[in-house]
């Protein structure tokens, strides 16, 4: 899963980066996905280690922090379905940036509780 989530900081960090150019280069909270992608894959990095206990808390961590990323944005997602639905926004770079940081959250997430699970499941065994 450490892998996994290397190439999710990866991902947004590029999100952050596309739509921090986007916006013009003139909102720096455009680059708040690439900030949560260079947290995940420093501590994505960190979990590569051979230690289990090392690698579970690194990846709790992680999965933490994409939860609060999920939170802090799915507004952001909500404002999308309505931009859809024809609603006016202010900045739509922005409605979309927060929508794909929230779903690349909510993914991210997803995969990591059935990680988690499967290596619980596998423990028990």
């Amino acid at each position: 899963m450490a892998k996994v989530t290397i190439a999710f900081a990866v991902i947004f960090i590029a999100l952050g980066l596309v739509g921090f150019v986007a916006t013009g280069s003139t909102h720096p909270t455009a680059l708040i996905p690439a900030a949560l992608g260079l947290l995940l894959g420093i501590f994505g990095i960190l979990a590569l280690s051979p230690d289990a206990g090392r690698r579970k808390l690194f990846m709790h961590i992680n999965v933490t922090l994409a939860a609060l990323g999920f939170a802090g944005t799915v507004m952001g997602f909500i404002n999308w379905i309505n931009m859809l639905g024809g609603a006016a926004v202010k900045n739509p770079q922005a409605v979309e940036s927060k929508a794909s940081m929230a779903m690349l959250c909510f993914f991210y997430v997803v995969l990591c509780i059935r990680s988690f699970r499967a290596a619980r499941k596998a423990r028990l065994v």
